[in-house]
């Protein structure tokens, strides 16, 4: 007879402000960049030592914006920089691989923005020769890195939801058509991009699916602008997923078990509360906390990173690369099963 539980796992993370402090150099110049220093310097003692970029101009201007002691005009002399611990890979996701593989034949522990690579393919490389060299490499996959998601593992290692019967999940946004996911040299799309977050949510959960059908849409500028998936896995467990690029959807997520199902109260991959239900609908436990963006969430991955790397780690348990490496391996069978292409994105 299953007890439900009386009480939620208490966080397990330190506080960020504890982590060791290391000296970052950022690749790349872009918006998630500015987010993730913003939230980094706010919350954690971390130090951004140094940016490269395409130019030196635009280098030049992102360290005077944000305050940041040397600058490159080439990703070569970032990664040459021998004050550097980490780099952080914050290029478009068709250039990935250059750059982790880059920064890692120089020596250097990296964290790159989701997806860490395009094809499974090119993760395995990354992955073996940040083994080879024994550098610490991990996906920014931010949501993995927060608290909220540290009190789901504990409920779902503990067995609380009983055996996992079906994930139900989407994502949209609107985009502005000067937006780079239309742009498919910068392999545009949703499914690289908002799509990461349920279908690592999915892979997560139930592993790689046995089983997988859907649609796409494609759309004027020449990416595919919405997409549904039906999967399953060898035991007939189902997974749903949507993701569109035309406007603002719920982005929630239920995962239904056996034993109990946990709902979302906002956006699933963002800092906000959840509830854990019995399979019946009599009992339930609610996390709590305000609903929040990339500046609220994106330090703790860098303070996890900085405690790691210290530590003498090649990787981190909060998104490991066996999981990134199936995340991976299940946006081959999407791009198989649906025909999309990234040819003009360079594969």
């Amino acid at each position: 007879m299953f007890d439900f539980p009386t009480k939620l796992p208490d966080v397990r993370i330190a506080d960020p402000m504890q982590a060791p402090a290391l000296r970052w150099g950022v690749l790349g110049s872009g918006w998630i960049a500015e987010q993730f220093i913003a939230s980094t310097r706010a919350h954690t003692c971390q130090v951004f030592a140094a940016v490269g970029s395409r130019s030196d101009a635009k280098a030049r201007a992102f360290a005077q914006k944000w305050d940041i002691g040397t600058a490159y005009g080439s990703y070569d002399a970032l990664v040459a920089d021998p004050d550097l611990d980490v780099i952080y890979v914050a290029t478009p996701h068709n250039m990935h691989y250059e750059h982790v593989m880059l920064a890692l034949r120089a020596g250097k522990n990296v964290l790159v923005e989701k997806p860490m690579a395009m094809t499974h393919a090119q993760a395995a490389k990354m992955a073996k020769l940040a083994q080879d060299k024994g550098l610490f490499l991990a996906e920014a996959l931010w949501t993995y890195f927060l608290p909220k998601f540290d009190v789901l593992d504990q409920i779902i290692a503990a067995g609380c939801l009983g055996e996992i019967m079906s994930i139900h999940t989407d994502y949209g946004e609107y985009f502005t058509r000067d937006h780079r996911i239309f742009d498919p040299k910068l392999a545009g799309g949703p499914l690289l991009d908002l799509g990461t977050y349920p279908l690592s949510l999915i892979t997560r959960l139930m592993g790689i699916p046995a089983q997988m059908v859907g649609m796409r849409q494609m759309d004027k500028s020449g990416v595919h602008g919405q997409l549904s998936l039906i999967m399953a896995d060898a035991f007939g467990h189902q997974a749903t997923l949507s993701t569109t690029l035309y406007g603002i959807t719920p982005t929630n997520a239920v995962i239904v078990g056996t034993q109990a199902t946990l709902r979302f109260g906002s956006e699933f991959n963002l800092p906000g509360p959840f509830t854990l239900s019995s399979a019946d609908g009599t009992q339930a436990l609610t996390w709590d906390e305000p609903v929040g963006r990339h500046f609220e969430g994106l330090y703790y991955e860098a303070a996890e990173v900085a405690r790691c790397i210290s530590a003498g780690k090649t990787q981190t348990p909060k998104r490991p690369l066996a999981q990134t490496l199936d995340l991976i391996q299940v946006v081959d069978q999407v791009v198989d099963v649906l025909g999309i292409s990234y040819a003009e994105a360079g594969l």
